[in-house]
């Protein structure tokens, strides 16, 4: 008689088991989300407070300096559309596994003492976070449908957070290591191991779960290209990265040029990323709240324009309040265009395929933004009219981001 009475406490028990290990495992995926997040901007973002540094080092000038945050956009633009096919043939994890250990060695070749490899491995590196850009909005709408908005969140809150510790730390890091700036650069693949080591039990079943789930609906293809709002969308991508990396390039020399010391100007842009963390995480659970963006639209794009233009005032107080709001606009931009993935697709295959098409096209067109500057700095002496342009370019943000923001999907 005793055996009747026992058994629900039993399969109470296994129940109980069963949500452990499901939470488990999907604490540690969330975990190993968030640290290649991390890895994904901070090799990128501790090149410029270092920037002149390099220069005076290797004997470059400012477009070959400019080159250094060029180089990682164009891997983006090259890389981005081939990240979707290598998910389908190896699976996500994979694909995933194979992103960051590809910036493990980028970022480790650019420890070596030559010019050359510091280009090479910021390619390198590039390519890496370039799969990662891509697959990372796809497995968080595939493996957390039900929480979109906070996982995204969270993804973008680690990936601008270590962005902004990477600024901070890039001068003090060169002064106090005989290595110097190359140290600055070659700390973060001490992320980048750790992000593999995270990832490697979920590779091992990668295949088990294929991106590509089999449906009717998700067999049907996506002409992506015929879509004026996948067009949208990519613009939004590309205006917004054109001007965070721009920026990040070059405002430690536009604050040098105001008067800051070195590290002044490398904490100033540490400021302008650490402010955009709360918008990275609040701006995608608000959009994942609303079924049309335009008004989180509208108010992020003015934080960039109102921002750009206090920076024309060499008053600390009002470039301090400039820097913090165009770090604002920049992270809620962010937020924004990765919920844009998720939003405006119906399912995971339509979003990494619009993903892949917005980088691609988005990065092609921003990596010219740091090269361009400066020429243009170089060409007028001074940092006026690429500022100008910068007020300009958020106002084009603003005009793609209502269309891209409107509730309709690309199919």
């Amino acid at each position: 008689m005793s055996s009747p009475t026992q058994q629900p406490h039993s399969i109470h028990s296994e129940g109980e088991q069963s949500s452990q290990h499901t939470s488990q495992k999907f604490g540690m995926l969330l975990a190993g989300i968030i640290v290649i997040a991390a890895t994904m901007r901070s090799p990128i973002t501790a090149t410029g407070p270092v920037i002149e540094l390099i220069r005076s080092d290797t004997g470059i000038g400012h477009t070959m300096a400019g080159l250094l945050t060029s180089l990682p956009l164009i891997a983006f633009a090259a890389v981005s559309p081939f990240a979707p096919r290598l998910a389908k043939r190896f699976g996500l994890e994979t694909a995933l596994l194979l992103a960051v250990i590809i910036v493990t060695g980028g970022i480790t070749l650019r420890l070596l003492p030559s010019v050359l490899t510091l280009y090479a491995g910021t390619a390198i590196l590039g390519c890496g976070i370039a799969l990662s850009n891509v697959l990372l909005p796809s497995l968080i709408k595939r493996d957390f449908p039900l929480r979109v908005g906070i996982v995204t969140g969270l993804y973008s809150v680690s990936m601008n957070l270590f962005a902004s510790i990477s600024s901070g730390i890039s001068v003090p890091v060169a002064a106090a290591s005989s290595l110097g700036w190359r140290a600055s650069l070659g700390m973060w693949v001490i992320l980048s191991v750790l992000a593999v080591l995270l990832w490697l039990p979920r590779a091992r079943n990668g295949r088990k779960q294929m991106l590509y789930v089999t449906s009717q609906n998700e067999n049907a293809p996506t002409r992506l290209r015929t879509s004026s709002l996948a067009w949208f969308v990519t613009l939004f991508m590309g205006i917004q990265s054109l001007i965070f990396y721009t920026t990040i390039t070059w405002l430690p020399e536009i604050l040098a040029d105001q008067g800051f010391s070195a590290a002044s100007a490398g904490w100033m842009l540490s400021l302008m990323q650490m402010v955009s963390v709360p918008a990275t995480f609040i701006v995608p659970i608000l959009a994942g709240k609303t079924r049309d963006q335009r008004l989180l639209t509208t108010i992020t794009c003015l934080c960039l324009i109102i921002g750009y233009a206090l920076l024309f005032n060499h008053a600390v107080v009002l470039v301090t309040l400039g820097v913090a709001l165009a770090g604002i606009g920049a992270g809620a931009s962010f937020g924004l265009v990765t919920m844009f993935f998720v939003l405006r697709t119906t399912h995971a295959r339509e979003a990494a395929s619009l993903s892949g098409m917005a980088q691609s096209f988005g990065y092609m067109l921003a990596a010219g933004g740091p090269l361009l500057f400066g020429l243009l700095h170089d060409w007028t002496s001074g940092w006026t009219l690429p500022l100008l342009i910068q007020v300009l370019l958020a106002v084009g943000l603003l005009m793609t981001g209502i269309q891209a923001s409107k509730n309709r999907t690309v199919s």
